[in-house]
């Protein structure tokens, strides 16, 4: 980690997939994905866009068997980057809250930095795919990132019509509470917890 910036680098490598995800928590939101998933760099983009992360992500993986592995192991790279970027996470806000409306569309993400990985999913029925993309890798992704990232995550979208409103409107949502979780909090230096530790 690069000091005073929460900026990282994380690899992953595997006999199905090499991913390497760089994140800057305190950026502007410059994102350069590349998974081999079009859409799915769509929502990455999103993600950082809309939380103000500078995101790089390069993943090579097994497509021509599916997409599953290579989004499974973007989402535990990115939650391997996200929890070394957060160091031993003095002075964050740890919660954080979004309504993203998206058309028809609204998504709400509530999340907590706690260091005990949840995640609970509730979407609308979704088109089996948008594009090339299967869209029932979603909860799997936000399954490995909440693992590997140490976040507790609720994602639930009351009503939406349009699967691709319905995600673009999951991942900008994301992207927003995470922003505000991550956030410093000029008021505290410590660990955000009465019991002392996450």
């Amino acid at each position: 980690m690069d000091n005073g910036s929460r900026q990282v680098t994380v690899e992953r490598k595997t006999r199905e997939t090499a991913v390497a995800v760089r994140i800057a928590l305190d950026g502007t939101g410059t994102a350069d994905v590349d998974t081999g998933l079009p859409f799915f760099d769509h929502m990455l983009t999103l993600f950082a866009v809309h939380g103000f992360f500078d995101l790089t992500v390069r993943a090579q993986g097994d497509l021509e068997v599916d997409g599953h592995h290579t989004v499974e192991d973007v989402g535990i790279t990115l939650g391997q980057a996200l929890s070394k970027a957060l160091g031993d996470r003095k002075g964050m806000q740890r919660y954080g809250t979004a309504f993203i409306p998206m058309d028809e569309a609204l998504a709400q993400v509530s999340l907590d930095l706690s260091n005990r990985p949840y995640l609970v999913c509730r979407l609308p029925a979704l088109a089996e795919r948008v594009g090339s993309f299967e869209t029932e890798l979603v909860p799997e992704f936000f399954r490995a990132l909440c693992q590997h990232g140490g976040i507790t995550a609720h994602i639930l979208v009351p009503y939406g019509d349009n699967t691709h409103h319905i995600l673009e409107a999951v991942f900008k949502g994301f992207g927003r509470a995470l922003d505000e979780a991550v956030r410093l909090e000029p008021r505290r230096s410590t660990i955000p917890s009465s019991k002392g530790v996450l």
